[in-house]
């Protein structure tokens, strides 16, 4: 039965990486409930950002710079084409630099183009600045390898998936704040349209530099302490609870299977880590302390300390079957969600006219805000389902939300219904299964190659923004047949899924991650 007490007070962790049981979510002075807070609120700050040209967009900012609905496509391919290159990149620098870093780069490169916004002038300068704003959209990889790293297995479905849909949140936050921001500045401020929107893009440019600041200044590295020091962190670990051990920097391959016994620097076949069980000379544990057993202990310090990659490392890992079919399910639930999320007002001025721009805006944002509510259910599933029916109920819950998430696609570009309830539920039954399973796959992704978290989360996460860029090319050459896209996408999600369900959810021999 759940304890409410668990939002709050200190959490259990684990003897040998300090990650916790559960999650302090609404205990912010916690070092646990801090990161998880920065962790969310960080990546929905640079979402609301990423996103806040498309309320505007259609209207507003296409009558100042006369866009045409070519120029408005390509601005919305673009904006995922940088999003994309960043998250391939900020995989490795996570398990290079950490993930607390990266995050904070991530923002702070996306902060300067945003408060440039009213430098935009024509068509083309609308293009050059979405693709740098577009950094913002990579800061999702160090959001979700911070949070694998201060929770365990047990519980750590139910982190990325809150961390994520929280995040995801300012897809749909967006679509409220920047119309009334623009309103504001309109009717209070007496701006003119040609000066409220550029004006408007320093409200996020504020958020995002105080947010990444306190970040950096406020939150740690690891639960252990500083990146640098993780493996000695584990090693010093072990030993408190009777098993020696030396951490070592010699040649080694991610995907190599560990070694048993003791192991010495010297020896040339062994991982970045080699422990021996010993007697304890005296009681060891700390308060807070999970209990789990000494094999189990040394599979975590053996299989899942992040290491750093070399480039054949990084290889090995990214063209895995396991990395392929979590990129490959991404591909269909996120970048549906990216390319639906940037379509879905216009969408809607075209079947509903009477809503016009914020009427639109707002009923197009419950689309992304649903990701509170939608996207944790779908790591809170997974996390229940895995002590049940272990990886491969994980891994069928991906494929069979993607599945349903398809048939509605179908229905609702079939269907291009007028009706607003129609519509509008027609698209709430679709959030929930896509991004449920948004969530449900970034359960799966920390238990495979734990030691390449950062690699695995980094093509994960770019797979999902090459989906979306897909997505949004197939929507710029249909022009505004928006519901034939929409089934097409339906078709795709249901096909690839289905060709994807019988491999293995993570490699056979892995130590680590089960």
């Amino acid at each position: 039965m759940f304890d409410p007490t668990l939002l709050w007070r200190s959490p259990e962790v684990n003897p040998v990486n300090r990650k916790a049981r559960s999650i302090p979510g609404l205990n912010p002075v916690n070092l646990y409930g801090r990161v998880f807070t920065f962790s969310w609120f960080g990546f929905m700050i640079a979402f609301w950002s990423w996103y806040a040209f498309p309320p505007l967009l259609t209207v507003t900012i296409a009558k100042d710079l006369k866009l045409s609905q070519t120029d408005i496509a390509n601005s919305n391919i673009i904006a995922l084409t940088a999003t994309l290159l960043v998250r391939l990149v900020a995989g490795p620098a996570c398990d290079r630099f950490g993930p607390r870093w990266t995050f904070a780069g991530c923002l702070f490169a996306g902060a300067i183009p945003t408060a440039l916004a009213g430098a935009v002038y024509s068509p083309k300068g609308l293009l050059a600045l979405r693709f740098f704003i577009g950094i913002l959209g990579g800061s999702f990889v160090p959001c979700q390898v911070w949070s694998t790293g201060f929770f365990d297995k047990n519980i750590v479905g139910t982190a990325n998936a809150l961390t994520a849909g929280f995040g995801n949140a300012g897809g749909g936050i967006t679509y409220f704040l920047m119309p009334a921001i623009f309103d504001s500045l309109v009717a209070d401020q007496g701006l003119t349209p040609h000066v409220a929107w550029r004006v408007a893009f320093i409200v996020p440019f504020i958020c995002i530099v105080v947010t990444a600041t306190a970040m950096l200044i406020l939150c740690p590295d690891t639960p252990t302490g500083k990146w640098s020091e993780r493996h000695l962190a584990a090693q010093q670990n072990l030993v408190s609870h009777g098993i020696s051990g030396v951490v070592v920097d010699v040649p080694g391959e991610l995907t190599d299977k560990a070694t048993t016994g003791t192991n010495s620097p010297s020896d040339s076949t062994e991982k970045k880590l080699g422990f021996e069980a010993v007697e304890p000379k005296q009681p060891h544990g700390f308060a807070h302390e999970a209990q789990i057993g000494e094999q189990q202990m040394l599979d975590t310090a053996r299989g899942e300390i992040v290491v750093k990659p070399s480039l054949r490392e990084a290889v090995a890992v990214v063209f895995s079957l396991q990395t392929l079919v979590q990129g490959g399910c991404y591909f269909c639930s996120f970048g549906a969600e990216l390319a639906i999320n940037s379509i879905l007002g216009a969408y809607y001025v075209k079947n509903f006219p009477s809503l016009k721009q914020r009427g639109s805006g707002n009923w197009a944002a419950m689309f992304g805000l649903l990701n509170v509510v939608f996207r944790p259910l779908g790591g809170v599933i997974s996390d229940f389902i895995y002590p049940r029916a272990g990886l491969w109920g994980k891994k069928m819950l991906i494929h069979t939300l993607a599945v349903i998430t398809g048939a509605f696609l179908i229905a609702i570009g079939v269907s291009d219904s007028h009706s607003r309830n129609t519509m509008f539920g027609l698209v709430a039954g679709m959030a929930l299964f896509l991004e449920a399973g948004n969530g449900a796959n970034f359960s799966l992704v920390p238990h495979v190659h734990p030691h390449a978290n950062g690699i695995v989360s980094g093509c994960t996460g770019a797979a999902g923004n090459f989906g979306g860029i897909i997505f949004a090319i197939i929507f710029r050459y249909n022009n505004k047949d928006y519901a034939k896209v929409i089934w097409i996408i339906g078709v795709m999600t249901i096909a690839i899924n289905l060709s994807l369900s019988w491999i293995r959810p993570i490699p056979k021999g892995q130590v680590g991650g089960h």
